[in-house]
Formats: structure tokens, C-alpha cells, sequence
């Protein structure tokens, strides 16, 4: 499935709740508590992405290792916080390899050629 289809808000709140096995008040918590923000339409009425079901799955496996609420908040920002840096690691570490690339370019550039043949030794 395609990113942008992933963060599609199609499901309204009671059919996410049943795809989720949640009850709809648990979810209308989960958004209060900060840990959910789905699309609302014009109207109020929430709308759900599969992108929010995956992270309503995520929440029910973390409470269910005994994690309250403002555990699982804080879990979910570091996750974000960890996907952030992984990132911007593999940016940098892309970054390094091209700076490396270049200078040995630069190095092949910059190499005079010697005589093939040997240079023969001599002692003083």
C-alpha cells in the first residue's frame, strides 16, 4: 500500500473501533490523551487512516505489557524520535560516502604516475 493511501482517513470511529477490537470511547481517550489525532471533516466528525489503525494496534500492544497511558505517549515519541534520527544517520552516512567518493576521485587526479620500472637500490 502506497504512503499516501496508508494516511487516507476513510474509517468513521465506529468502524475503527471494530476493525481494532476497541470500543469507540476508547479511542475518543486515546485522541484526548494525545496519543491519536485523526482527520476531522467539516462537519467534527473524526475520520480514521489505516496509518491511525496500525498506531491504535501499536497502543494495544503496549498497554497490554502493562504500560499506562502516559507510558505508551512517551514510548510513541521516542519511536518518533528514533525514526527522526535513524533518518538523519542515513542522510549523513550518504553524505559521508559521497564526500569520500570525491576526495578519492580527487586523490586519483592528483596521483603522478612513476616509472614503471623498478628503481633499483642504493647504498651510501
Amino acid at each position: 500500500m502506497a504512503s499516501g493511501e496508508a494516511n487516507r482517513a476513510v474509517y468513521v470511529i465506529s468502524v475503527a473501533a471494530e476493525l481494532t477490537g476497541m470500543h469507540p470511547q476508547t479511542l475518543r481517550i486515546y485522541e484526548r490523551k494525545g496519543l491519536l489525532d485523526p482527520w476531522r471533516t467539516s462537519g467534527g466528525s473524526r475520520r480514521f487512516s489505516d496509518s491511525d489503525l496500525q498506531r491504535l494496534r501499536h497502543i494495544q500492544e503496549l498497554t497490554a505489557t502493562g504500560l499506562n497511558l502516559e507510558g505508551v505517549r512517551r514510548v510513541l515519541q521516542l519511536e518518533g524520535e528514533v525514526r527522526k534520527l535513524q533518518a538523519e544517520l542515513t542522510e549523513v552516512r550518504a553524505q559521508a560516502a559521497m564526500a569520500v567518493a570525491a576526495t578519492h576521485r580527487q586523490y586519483r587526479r592528483d596521483l603522478v604516475p612513476l616509472r614503471q620500472s623498478p628503481v633499483p637500490y642504493r647504498r651510501k
